[in-house]
């Protein structure tokens, strides 16, 4: 056992995430691990400091250790199946009974307890709703995306590609899935109101099985700072001009080529505006490298060379940096169940815009805590970026007001107490119940 001496004495609780590079220092940006990681990660630390011990369970290949320490009372256990591959999220639910096997014979060998299950996405929904009826105790499942909605955007937004979606997204044994584990665990955790209508109007759960629970940020890690240290930071990176920041994965639903589309409207307005893509991860593989390319070929094609700047992936350690130094953020998606990237930047005083295909911009007061858009509209979008470079009463109401907001409703200590008072069946602040409270009328003096 590697835990702490005490931890032999807290109440420990199953935490569940098979897909992805899940560790300690997780690779972000790499296949399958991205906001989803870090929000097992914060959310796991959180318990611990709220005096549990937290194991989190995943899936082990490519020779990783079986056991991996992430903080005083949380570890990674890894749980291997369907051999030493990389196998994608979309299709590892096919080994998940070895998975779930090999998962209580670790648990009855080292004769661990749980409190109850928190899974994550619907191949961890699949392996904790067995463990649980295995094991007779609660189990919580978070979706964090739902494939009713996910397959609906993309044969919207890409109608001569529907012949593919299956193959690439398996979206009928998805969803398939998804019905059996919502309808089957004790709650469904949803993090938005958009997520929170689909799962009764689409997937047909009663108002009672789910609950809403927002992703959180490190508020010890994204805060504001002087403009003297802000302008130190925008140096340290090369911010010359009127920077506007978007980064993440390398994938097409993050709607990099609609901001690229809608900073040419920007760009031919603020002629000194600078759009940075830090975007991808450290190792990027072929379909990764053939958006990065057709992202640059956009960008040549609307004569934007100069204009707009790709580094690449930004370490962990420079991101909260990364947000300050920056003028504006754009999250730009296609569709988007939170947008975690968004609130870590509001987090740092930086002016925000959202995608409206997303939970996000319901729970910001537009001008007031952030600025939202369609990105599929590349003058709503170009513009609505333009008016905080416009107006600097409004770009400074959205720098105070949004990391305010972020302080207010999203940090992770408070994610991890209503989890906990959700399991423990105590009332609880219903923060985020209704549109009138997610987005409450404002009364400042600007």
């Amino acid at each position: 056992m590697t835990n702490s001496r005490d931890s032999e004495y807290m109440s420990r609780i199953l935490i569940i995430s098979t897909h992805g590079y899940v560790a300690a220092n997780p690779p972000l940006g790499a296949a399958d691990t991205g906001g989803q990681v870090v929000y097992v990660l914060e959310l796991a630390k959180k318990l611990a400091q709220l005096g549990f011990a937290v194991d989190i369970f995943t899936r082990r290949f490519e020779d990783q250790p079986e056991i991996d320490e992430v903080d005083q009372n949380v570890r990674v256990i890894r749980i291997p199946c369907g051999g030493n591959d990389f196998i994608p999220k979309e299709y590892l639910q096919r080994h998940l009974l070895e998975w779930c096997e090999n998962a209580i014979r670790y648990i009855k060998r080292n004769q661990l307890e749980y409190f109850f299950i928190s899974s994550h996405y619907w191949d961890a929904g699949a392996a904790g709703q067995r463990l649980s009826e295995l094991m007779s105790i609660p189990h919580i499942h978070t979706p964090h995306s739902l494939g009713i909605w996910k397959k609906r955007q993309m044969e919207t937004d890409y109608p001569d590609k529907v012949d593919q979606f299956e193959s690439e997204f398996n979206f009928a044994e998805r969803i398939r899935h998804e019905l059996i584990i919502y309808r089957s665990c004790d709650m469904v955790v949803a993090t938005t109101p958009v997520q929170l209508d689909m799962l009764m109007d689409d997937y047909g759960l009663s108002r009672e099985a789910v609950h809403m629970i927002p992703p959180g940020y490190d508020d010890n890690r994204f805060y504001p700072v002087s403009e003297a240290s802000r302008q130190m930071l925008r140096k340290k990176f090369g911010f010359e001009s009127k920077t506007v920041l978007a980064l993440g994965r390398l994938a097409t639903n993050k709607g990099y080529d609609l901001l690229i589309d809608g900073f040419s409207i920007l760009a031919s307005r603020v002629t000194d505006a600078h759009l940075h893509l830090a975007v991808g991860g450290e190792n990027m593989d072929d379909q990764e490298r053939g958006i990065l390319g057709r992202l640059k070929s956009q960008v040549s094609e609307l004569d934007l060379d100069g204009r707009v700047t790709f580094s690449g992936f930004v370490p962990d350690e420079d991101l909260p940096d990364y947000y300050r130094a920056a003028d504006m953020f754009v999250l730009s998606s296609r569709y988007e169940p939170f947008g975690m990237t968004a609130i870590e930047a509001m987090a740092c005083g930086t002016p925000t815009v959202v995608t409206v295909h997303g939970g996000l911009f319901r729970a910001i007061t537009y001008g007031r805590h952030g600025l939202f858009a369609d990105p599929f509209d590349k003058e709503d979008l170009g513009i609505t970026m333009m008016k905080p470079f416009k107006h600097p009463r409004l770009n400074a109401r959205l720098s105070r007001m949004g990391a305010h907001k972020a302080r207010s409703l999203f940090t992770w200590t408070g994610i991890a107490q209503q989890l906990i008072a959700l399991v423990e069946g105590r009332p609880m602040r219903q923060a985020m119940a209704s549109d009138k409270e997610w987005a409450e009328p404002w009364h400042d003096e600007d």
